[in-house]
């Protein structure tokens, strides 16, 4: 079993979504064969609280002009590692000493990259080098 049509879709709507707010280490993989709870993670790094916050809100907002509602979202108020949980697609979003301390694309580098649309660039931070860093270039 593979991620679902729809699920890439809301990724990449959420990839963009994070990518306008300069979000960076962009990556997608799909977990369906891994969870049975969901299809697809979206892993995006924030430089700060506030930015990650600001990420957070524009995800939300795309996602939700998509028609897609969250099931749950947490560590918002913290603003150090949300995670919004739309059932098909988990999102998540950390501040950059979060990203790199918990490594969560080490946990999931078996499963398949989700290449994400072209315009997704986020400027690479801390850590970003290397497989699965989130780059569609070729």
């Amino acid at each position: 079993m593979t991620a679902t049509d729809h699920a890439v879709g809301l990724i990449r709507i959420a990839a963009l979504a994070a990518s306008d707010k300069l979000a960076t280490d962009l990556v997608a993989f799909d977990v369906s064969e891994q969870l049975a709870i969901t299809d697809a993670f979206l892993l995006a790094t924030g430089a700060n609280d506030r930015q990650v916050k600001a990420i957070v809100e524009e995800i939300e907002d795309k996602l939700r002009e998509a028609d897609a509602k969250p099931i749950r979202r947490e560590g918002h108020q913290d603003g150090r590692w949300v995670l919004l949980d739309y059932g098909e697609i988990v999102v998540h979003v950390q501040h950059s000493e979060e990203r790199e301390y918990y490594a969560l694309e080490r946990l999931w580098r078996d499963c398949p990259a989700i290449e994400l649309p072209a315009e997704v660039h986020g400027p690479a931070g801390p850590g970003s080098a290397g497989p699965g860093s989130g780059s569609t270039e070729g």
